[in-house]
């Protein structure tokens, strides 16, 4: 798989790419997993380490994002929709069993922003959907007409960390009685009247986090078992690797980095390979943003104590 078989049909970009590949180490005739594909830089870079004679498993759990790398992707990669918990499942199907290394990037891909009819985005003004697999499960903004507010409130809590959780749940309770919270920008006008907007402290100052973003974050979380999913991932993917293969996940708030960082810290199996989470450098963040919440941890299967 040389750098033409993925043909650039996407605006996100991967974060970490160098590291990634300096961690993972990937080479020739290897074979590896990428279990968020997303919009395939990974797995671009991925293809050309292992080679024409390496094998590539490209999995995501939104639908869309399959179907656009099965276009994308040589066929010498194979392509599955499928969430990167059930990689178990995938490798013995193909009889490929474990691999030399697997690559989990837990972020929302900019492709999914940009999509402004499904509502990941609080700038977007499509329905609240939020789901990965919008084959499974229900919309966010069918899950908001039920909840009781009490369990809004401690999910935006738990999940966002939103210290006014209990005012918006409040609010979108009462909202509700009398119009559906259908759209991303009808909720993001509601959480803007619940949280107070930060006060600027002069142009040195790094940006603030929008009112929003804590919330949606916390529906996404909820809404899709993100981190039920990492968790039962986390159990099941040492057993996957080859001796010595490398597990490499890049989480991007507090939440998900939390439970890697145990998970690779108390497996026998795993022997930590990054003391600390590894992050993007200045030339990175001066190009692409969204890298500054990224972290990058490494661990390697040693079935030593």
């Amino acid at each position: 798989m040389d750098s033409s078989s993925i043909q650039p049909a996407t605006v996100h970009v991967p974060v970490l790419p160098q590291e990634v590949l300096q961690w993972g180490a990937a080479a020739a005739e290897q074979t590896w997993v990428d279990g968020t594909a997303g919009g395939g830089g990974h797995c671009r870079l991925l293809a050309d380490a292992i080679g024409p004679h390496g094998r590539l498993l490209a999995m995501d759990r939104d639908s869309q994002v399959a179907e656009k790398l099965t276009k994308q992707l040589s066929a010498s990669a194979t392509v599955v929709h499928d969430s990167y918990e059930n990689v178990p499942e995938q490798l013995s199907a193909l009889g490929w069993h474990t691999a030399h290394g697997i690559l989990l990037d837990l972020g929302l891909s900019s492709d999914q922003l940009a999509d402004r009819q499904r509502g990941f985005s609080f700038q977007s003004d499509g329905d609240l959907d939020m789901r990965f697999d919008t084959s499974q499960g229900e919309p966010v903004w069918k899950w908001l007409q039920h909840v009781n507010e009490k369990t809004l409130a401690d999910t935006i809590y738990q999940f966002g960390e939103e210290r006014f959780s209990r005012r918006i749940a409040r609010r979108i309770v009462e909202t509700r009685r009398t119009e559906p919270i259908r759209k991303a920008d009808q909720l993001r006008e509601l959480i803007y009247r619940c949280v107070p907007r930060p006060r600027s402290r002069g142009p040195r100052t790094s940006p603030r986090l929008d009112p929003a973003t804590r919330t949606f974050q916390a529906l996404r979380i909820q809404i899709n078992d993100e981190l039920g999913i990492l968790k039962r991932a986390l159990a099941r993917l040492p057993a996957c690797l080859e001796p010595d293969g490398v597990l490499l996940i890049i989480s991007f708030h507090s939440l998900e980095d939390r439970l890697v960082k145990y998970a690779f810290r108390d497996d026998p199996r795993l022997q930590v390979v990054t003391k600390k989470p590894v992050q993007a450098g200045e030339d990175e963040l001066q190009a692409n943003s969204r890298a500054r919440s990224a972290k990058l941890r490494v661990a390697r299967r040693s079935d030593s104590p």
